[in-house]
């Protein structure tokens, strides 16, 4: 009763399945498709065992898996889930990192867009999303602590961009400087 997962790649599977289905791409009438990825996943959801076998792996070893399925790329949306709402996830995680040197880290909505949009991008996926983390608050983390008192940073989308980086302000400065310019106002 133990369980298995195989999971990988599989480079070439689909070009199997798309033979055995009949789907393919030559000739003068033939129509493409719109999207390769959308194509390939729509190929790999009809993977049979015979495929597999002939992809080269031995049919006692394909005779024992009792389920094959595929799974699709994670989208933007799926890659903010992933930043934000699991128990563990990475904002709250250097959130609650920040909190022990005393500073309040805040990601604007824009900001996570940025990280899931580099992460599709570069074709990382969710393994992507810490990488770009690490590299926009690694200098931030090396300055945090020569600061006294209580600190905050916001992550702007500029800052995942390139063009900026995030600033440590004191706690509260956003609130005292609405305060000086409504003071102005009056």
């Amino acid at each position: 009763n133990i369980l298995f997962i195989l999971g990988g790649a599989f480079v070439g599977l689909a070009d199997i399945v798309a033979h055995r289905v009949g789907k393919s791409a030559l000739g003068f009438m033939s129509e493409l498709p719109e999207s390769s990825k959308e194509a390939e996943a729509e190929l790999l959801s009809q993977v049979l065992p015979e495929d597999l076998c002939k992809y080269g792996m031995i049919p006692e070893f394909v005779g024992r898996i009792p389920v094959i399925t595929s799974l699709s790329e994670l989208s933007e949306d799926d890659l903010v889930r992933i930043l934000t709402e699991p128990k563990n996830a990475l904002v709250k995680q250097y959130t609650k990192m920040f909190e022990f040197e005393g500073c309040a880290l805040t990601f604007e909505e824009g900001a996570l867009r940025a990280i899931a949009q580099e992460a599709v991008e570069h074709g990382t996926g969710a393994r992507g999303l810490r990488s770009i983390c690490e590299r926009v608050l690694m200098g931030v983390m090396y300055e945090l602590p020569e600061h006294d008192g209580p600190t905050q940073v916001t992550v702007r989308r500029s800052d995942i961009e390139g063009a900026t980086e995030p600033r440590i302000e004191p706690a509260g400065a956003e609130a005292a400087e609405g305060a000086e310019d409504a003071g102005s106002a009056a």
